[in-house]
């Protein structure tokens, strides 16, 4: 996957720790857990066209998390580009 570009994003994450960068929409929203106002971070990924090609054919997304506790989130498919 290719680091995409947010939209509305309120700033870049990474980029002081050696990473290239990932642009986050910063936004607050309602969840049955923590409520209203409750702080989330949102980034955009662009599969590749050989991803793009297996996830066609059936394959699974993976979600990695750098560390050792896994904090709670979301994955979602974002809007057709226009």
């Amino acid at each position: 996957m290719q680091i995409g570009r947010i939209e509305r994003a309120t700033r870049v994450l990474g980029v002081s720790q050696g990473y290239a960068g990932l642009p986050v929409r910063d936004e607050l929203v309602t969840c049955k857990v923590g409520g209203d106002s409750t702080p989330t971070m949102t980034t955009a990924w662009l599969p590749t066209p050989g991803e793009l090609d297996a996830l066609n054919a059936g394959a699974a997304v993976h979600v990695v998390i750098v560390g050792t506790a896994h904090p709670p989130i979301m994955v979602e498919v974002g809007q057709e580009p226009k």
